[in-house]
């Protein structure tokens, strides 16, 4: 038996306060590289293919949304980007709570069947009322999408892949914003469907696409550190054995368990809300500090740019809207490829090096970008391939962010924890970001909008001081080494 209790236990659940003596983390941890991995990544990591495709789709169809009827105003493209922010906020505090407290799994379902009915119901929107309403609830759903992946991916994945395994997932919402930009220029056509539906239909896809991904989700088990630390003894065997089956019926040997990776642990039901911001604020503040740091400084800096992206090709470029997702492509491209490429130096070199690395040269990147783009030496073409160079560097150190802060604290607080800094660094970057550019485009004006190009360089740059000075040092590290459970006995 894997997991051995102290006490006595029922066949289901054992007591609360039970302490037990479990290799579920060492077992998991020594897996090889497989088909399993690859099918988790695939089912789970598509959320953040679906949160590029709905960024992407909203930013694209600007166009679209400013002509009859919806008449949007650049106020109202900005409104309607934070309502969905505020949304993912709301969602991500939420359904993060309940991760931690009833699961992983039956999260990651609820979760993406609040995203595909709020997504398709966007594209019934008849007013910028309703558009933001729908765009919340959609925000919603992918907000709790990140706190239950990001937990369950963590807790499945062996430690010596766990930082380019994140970074790619992560860096997955270019495959969706690429996909999105696609869809934008296929549905904006005239000649291929009536412009006053063609932005409908974008949303619809969405909505079917989500439907797909709930069925493929179905085999995902529970995290069976989860079902430990809550006392499912005998399922979280179950589990692990189960995954182990696959690797074995596929001609692997496994190693044999690391005895040292034992750890004990007293079962609970849940984590008081005290324990997890004593946890947070004084046990863990170092980590708050970093957490809070990436994630303000990611935040602000991706969802100021890439939201109003489309409102800068038209106004200072002359783009018609119909044309932005061809500019979008290669942008998304550039930014895809940076976690791909630089995901396995977290794991080697190490994760303060490379957070001090991609962030501090994402913010010297921007603030020269910005400074060219003020004198006009880019048309819309050079402007592109220079965002392309920013996102390749700057796309790796957001997904970073999410690692940093899922690792970094215990897994009876982790959902919650990620929901806590993803709501802090949206709410504070991601929802002023697109309001403050979306204004300052607005304006005409390109020495304002290098103003705000100028606040994301800063961000980025103290970020980059912070995470390499007080990062943690986690690679190849289990997470109960990283951070030791706050239910260890």
């Amino acid at each position: 038996m894997a997991t051995r209790a102290e006490t006595a236990a029922s066949p289901e659940r054992v007591p609360m306060g039970t302490v037990i003596d479990t290799d579920v983390s060492a077992r998991l941890d020594r897996l090889p590289w497989g088909r399993f991995h690859v099918l988790v990544i695939v089912a789970l990591g598509i959320t953040w293919v679906l949160d590029g495709l709905e960024v992407t789709l909203a930013g694209s169809l600007v166009g679209a949304l400013r002509k009859e009827p919806m008449s949007f105003t650049e106020f109202d493209v900005g409104l309607a980007a934070s309502s969905y922010l505020i949304g993912a906020v709301t969602g991500a505090l939420g359904f993060g709570w309940l991760t931690d407290r009833i699961g992983r799994k039956k999260l990651f379902f609820i979760t993406l069947a609040l995203y595909l009915v709020a997504t398709a119901a966007t594209g019934l929107s008849w007013d910028i009322y309703s558009f933001c309403i729908f765009r919340f609830l959609t925000g919603a759903g992918i907000g709790g999408e990140y706190t239950a992946i990001n937990s369950t991916i963590q807790e499945l994945v062996p430690a010596r892949v766990r930082g380019w395994t994140d970074l790619v997932i992560n860096g997955s919402f270019w495959i969706g914003a690429a996909g999105g930009s696609v869809l934008s220029i296929v549905l904006l056509r005239a000649d291929v469907i009536d412009p006053n539906w063609g932005w409908r239909v974008a949303f619809f896809i969405g909505g079917g696409v989500g439907l797909a991904i709930l069925l493929l989700r179905s085999w995902i088990p529970e995290s069976p550190r989860w079902l430990a630390t809550h006392g499912y003894i005998a399922e979280a065997d179950r589990v692990v054995s189960g995954i182990e089956k696959r690797f074995t019926d596929e001609g692997h040997t496994l190693p044999p368990i690391d005895e040292a990776k034992r750890y004990k642990i007293k079962t609970r039901s849940h984590t008081p809300l005290s324990e997890v911001f004593g946890t947070m604020l004084v046990g863990h503040r170092k980590q708050t500090l970093v957490g809070l740091a990436l994630m303000i400084a990611q935040a602000f800096f991706y969802n100021a740019l890439f939201f109003t992206y489309a409102l800068v090709l038209q106004r200072f470029y002359g783009v018609p809207g119909e044309h932005v997702g061809w500019y979008l492509l290669p942008f998304a491209l550039g930014s895809f490829l940076g976690p791909v490429l630089l995901g396995r130096l977290f794991d080697t070199i190490g994760r303060r090096q490379m957070i001090a690395f991609t962030y501090g040269i994402s913010a010297v990147l921007l603030a020269v970008t910005g400074y060219l783009f003020k004198i006009e030496v880019f048309g819309p073409v050079g402007q592109t391939a220079a965002w392309m160079v920013v996102f390749f560097f700057a796309s790796a150190a957001a997904s970073a962010a999410y690692l940093t802060v899922a690792e970094t604290f215990p897994l009876e607080i982790r959902a919650l924890a990620i929901a806590v800094f993803y709501a802090l660094g949206t709410g504070i970057g991601g929802v002023s970001g697109p309001l403050l550019f979306g204004a300052l485009v607005e304006t005409g004006s390109r020495d304002n909008v290098l103003i705000g190009y100028g606040i994301g360089a800063a961000l980025m740059l103290f970020a980059a001081i912070v995470g390499g000075i007080w990062g943690t040092a986690a690679e190849g590290k289990s997470l109960e080494e990283v951070s030791k459970p706050l239910a260890a006995a």
